[in-house]
C-alpha cells in the first residue's frame, strides 16, 4: 500500500541541504521505492515529505541509509526530537511517471 510521511525537524535547514547532498552522493539519486520526495524550511527549521511504495521500504532505507549518513554529517552532534507524521495515501498522480493510485 502506498504510504508517506512528513517529518518536521527543528534543526536549521543547512542540515538538511548537507544531508541530502551526502544522500545524493551515496545514492545518485536512486531509492528503490521513494515515489516523491521534498523539503521546504519552516520556523523552527525543515520539513521533509515523502510518498513510498510502502512503509516497510520506507524504514528500510531510513535505517540502512538515512540513519547512517545523518550520522556521518552530525559528527556526534545531538539533535532535537523529529516530529514524524505517518499517513495512508488516498490519491497520488504522477502524470510523467505513469504512477496513479
Amino acid at each position: 500500500m502506498t504510504w508517506a510521511v512528513t517529518m518536521d525537524v527543528p534543526e536549521p535547514v543547512e542540515l538538511y541541504d548537507a544531508v541530502h547532498r551526502a544522500l545524493l552522493d551515496r545514492t545518485g539519486g536512486v531509492v528503490d521505492g521513494l515515489l516523491v520526495h521534498l523539503a521546504r524550511e519552516t520556523a523552527d527549521g525543515f520539513q521533509v515529505i515523502e510518498v513510498w511504495e510502502s512503509r516497510e521500504v520506507f524504514e528500510r532505507y531510513s535505517a540502512e541509509v538515512v540513519g547512517p549518513v545523518a550520522t556521518e554529517v552530525l559528527q556526534g552532534r545531538s539533535r532535537r526530537p523529529t516530529v514524524v507524521t505517518p499517513f495512508d495515501v488516498r490519491g497520488l498522480v504522477l502524470p510523467r511517471t505513469g504512477v496513479a493510485v
